[in-house]
């Protein structure tokens, strides 16, 4: 599961929303309860996995020969409380996170041409 991008993504998707559980469940304890603590632990946490989260959307768009649109929806998922589990399943669903057989241009490779082209 880890050996490819798709692994990885869906790890992190999934850690990602847990984080942001793990975040809300400290506000409660901060604003309910007076320990801030838990904040302090948890938004250092939700910071490194939502970081990890937004890097791995940008290194799979390449290899699963995403549109630039997708994309776009998998780094606004990261934003609201469990959207990447919501657009990892979406995702699945509609077969973006399988490696496609036939290996044409990718987007970065047609934007370089294009940069070139204005050259």
């Amino acid at each position: 599961m880890f050996r490819t991008c798709v692994g990885w993504f869906r790890l992190i998707a999934v850690a990602e929303a847990i984080s942001w559980a793990g975040l809300l469940i400290a506000m409660v304890f901060k604003y309910g309860f007076g320990q801030p603590e838990g904040v302090t632990v948890m938004g250092w946490v939700h910071g490194l996995v939502f970081t990890a989260y937004v890097l791995v959307s940008l290194i799979a768009y390449g290899p699963l020969r995403w549109s630039f649109r997708v994309l776009v929806l998998a780094l606004v998922a990261s934003v609201p409380p469990f959207a990447s589990v919501v657009f990892e399943r979406w995702a699945l669903r509609r077969g973006l996170l399988s490696t496609p057989e036939e290996l044409g241009p990718t987007s970065w490779s047609r934007l370089i041409g294009a940069l070139r082209a204005l050259n």
